[in-house]
């Protein structure tokens, strides 16, 4: 048979991609240049709120 049919390489190639993914998304949410555009959508919640008369 094979390597390419070999069921336990496509579970190996699987997580070897699922991790890089994760860590490529590890890198852009936490990189420093993102801070500003998250900390404003943080509060778009609370924009549209109004004062209890």
């Amino acid at each position: 048979m094979n390597a390419w049919f070999d069921v336990n390489f496509w579970r190996s190639a699987t997580t070897v991609v699922s991790l890089v993914v994760f860590l490529g998304i590890l890198l852009w949410a936490y990189a420093p240049k993102h801070k500003a555009e998250f900390e404003e959508a943080a509060l778009l919640p609370f924009q549209n709120d109004k004062e209890p008369s």
